[in-house]
């Protein structure tokens, strides 16, 4: 023990070791136990009492963890931080200094040491202290042993618990109710696989557990087995995987086998995308040092939707009308398929892999394929075309643009034809040849191409023609001119006719007339009476376009007196010599009837007068007409 005294004044160092060596005999500090070892986390109780000579009364009691020579460095642990929540006094200031500490951790070992203070100056630590040594528990355990084996586990401390200790034990979180109660140690014997799993142990009254440990009782594979998943129905294309379930310690070797062959390895065998060539009996192998076992086989049933759908024709080669044809459809599928088929897009009333054409038409010809289809899909063959053959038939010419034909126009003629084989094409405009091919092509058209076209459709069983059609090529105005009834010169008063001539598709129907240097026209229609002398021109329309002739000249003289007589003339002796023609030809019919009935009298053949004689005057008699003479034709000079 040791003590501390404090007085006023200085007194000689003789009298100071007399009074603290009288007095140790009355000053004292005891601790029960002085030796403490706790769980950690657990609670403590440090319990201690002390005495001090009559007289004296206690001013301060505390407890520390630190020795020093200067009193006021002592640290009172409920001013510390680390402890003030912690740490209980449960004494009293007479004789009991016992405190409780709670939750202790390894950071708490250390020496306590209690210490109190007098009113007159004198203060006491009880040395030494008392010791706390804070400890874990944890499982010793054999690391492997062998299912039959002897096992003993025990709960360990770094220290012995000062408080009489009884012992629970944890076997995956499960409490194990042993017939040893309360020991720190367990017995298992026989251990068998069952009994592996993670152990620990924990003082009784206490939260602690010890940390757990692993117990691995090793044994050979057993109840070996194989599940799929998904399960149920397998379609191809989906992915499967196969798990070989097995128990064994230490963890089995797994192989796979389909059949006899191996086709894999570990506890998992997956089939990313299944196919039907995948289909088969699987199991697997569970192996160990200790033992090896198969599991029962599963079977793999891969379901897919039809493919490889095809379809076979017979007889093979050249089909005539009237020959008996059967179609057969082949697939691979798994149900088997349902079969349909088809022409074309038009689904055929008939079922089965086989459908049968007795008597087959050219009506029968085109496209025909089936359609193979179970609950995991469907699929449609490629067509296979069925050719019967045919001469030509149905033969017709389609004119493209249709409608009104304007020269320089493009125009298609197409030759529509029903054949097989496919007919050679010729093309006629009349009877003449003028191209061949399916397709006749006038790229600018003219009038020359008017007129009636026809194709002629030929193969190996024959040949026909079309109708023929009319193209009928509308073309503007061209060729225009102006003719003049009489000379272009004439006298004052008179006039002269002159008529507009032109080549257009459909006839022009609206002419206007010119005089040169003029802007507005002087005269409409097809002919248009001259008056006064100048160049004249026409303009010929059309719904096509329009073109103006050349010029032609008219020249007016002055009327002169000798020129009137000289009409007067001419007129009066003009109607002399038409009286005068007159008088011969009734003369010559008098003649005429007399001759005939003296011809009569005579009983002269009547092929005497075969010959008409008025009919041979009327031969020599020349016309009377008027001349249509072309005048020199000028370009208009330019205004």
């Amino acid at each position: 023990m040791a003590m501390s005294v404090r007085t006023a004044p200085p007194l000689p160092l003789i009298f100071l070791l007399m009074i603290q060596w009288v007095s140790s005999a009355d000053w004292g500090v005891s601790y029960s136990p002085s030796h403490i070892c706790a769980l950690n986390d657990s609670t403590v109780i440090m319990r201690c009492t002390y005495r001090y000579p009559t007289g004296y009364q206690i001013e301060k009691v505390f407890w520390t963890k630190t020795l020093v020579i200067d009193h006021e460095d002592y640290l009172d642990l409920s001013n510390d931080t680390e402890y003030s929540t912690r740490l209980q006094y449960l004494g009293d200031k007479q004789q009991n200094c016992t405190i409780r500490l709670s939750h202790v951790t390894l950071n708490d070992e250390h020496m306590y040491y209690f210490r109190f203070i007098t009113d007159k100056d004198m203060e006491y630590t009880g040395v030494p202290g008392v010791s706390l040594t804070v400890t874990d528990l944890q499982v010793e355990s054999p690391e492997r042993v062998t299912e039959g084996d002897s096992v003993s586990l025990t709960c360990k401390s770094s220290c012995t618990l000062t408080d009489g200790a009884t012992f629970i034990w944890y076997r995956n979180s499960q409490k194990i109710l042993t017939e040893i109660k309360f020991s720190n140690k367990l017995f298992i014997n026989p251990v068998r696989r069952e009994d592996s799993g993670r152990y620990k142990c924990a003082v009784d009254g206490h939260t602690r557990i010890s940390p757990a440990v692993q117990l691995n009782v090793m044994y050979s594979p057993r109840s070996v087995s194989v599940s799929i998943s998904p399960s149920g129905v397998i379609v191809e294309g989906d992915s499967l995987t196969l798990r070989c379930n097995s128990d064994s310690n230490p963890p089995a070797e797994i192989s796979w086998f389909k059949g006899g062959t191996i086709v894999g390895s570990g506890r998992i065998y997956s089939i990313s995308k299944i196919s039907s060539d995948d289909s088969g009996e699987y199991k697997c192998k569970s192996i160990n040092e200790h033992g090896e076992k198969y599991s029962d086989t599963v079977t793999l049933n891969v379901m897919y939707s039809p493919r490889n759908v095809s379809v076979s024709i017979s007889p093979f080669g050249v089909i005539v009308e009237g020959d008996s044809v059967t179609l057969n459809c082949i697939s691979d599928s798994n149900p088997p398929a349902e079969i349909s088929w088809f022409k074309g897009e038009r689904k055929i009333l008939q079922s089965g892999e086989t459908y049968s054409i007795t008597y087959i038409k050219s009506e029968s010809s085109g496209d025909y394929h089936c359609s193979a289809r179970n609950k995991h899909g469907s699929q449609t063959s490629a067509a296979v075309n069925v050719k019967i053959m045919y001469p030509p038939r149905g033969v017709s010419v389609f004119i493209s643009p249709s409608g009104v034909i304007v020269e320089g126009n493009s125009v298609t003629l197409n030759c529509i034809s029903d054949s097989n084989p496919p007919a050679e094409i010729s093309w006629f405009k009349g009877g003449t040849i003028v191209g061949s091919g399916r397709i006749y092509n006038i790229s600018k058209i003219s009038s020359d191409d008017s007129g009636e076209y026809k194709c002629k459709s030929n193969n190996t069983h024959g040949e026909k023609y079309s109708d023929p059609v009319t193209l009928n090529v509308m073309y503007p105005p061209r060729n225009v001119s102006v003719l003049i009834r009489g000379s272009g010169v004439i006298v004052e008063g008179d006039s002269v006719t002159l008529k507009c001539i032109s080549d257009s598709n459909p006839p022009a129907l609206n002419f206007s007339w010119f005089k040169e240097n003029e802007t507005s026209a002087v005269g409409s229609g097809q002919s248009f009476s001259a008056l006064q002398s100048g160049r004249f021109y026409c303009q010929a329309h059309n719904q096509h376009g329009s073109q103006r002739s050349d010029t032609v000249t008219v020249t007016v003289h002055p009327r002169s007196r000798w020129h009137e007589v000289f009409v007067i003339t001419v007129e009066c002796g003009a109607i002399f010599i038409l009286v005068i023609i007159i008088i011969i030809i009734l003369l010559f019919i008098i003649k005429k009837r007399m001759i005939v009935k003296s011809e009569d009298l005579t009983e002269e053949p009547l092929s005497y007068y075969n010959e008409d004689p008025a009919l041979e005057l009327k031969s020599t008699t020349s016309d009377l007409h008027d001349t249509l003479t072309t005048v020199d034709r000028r370009p208009p000079e330019d205004s």
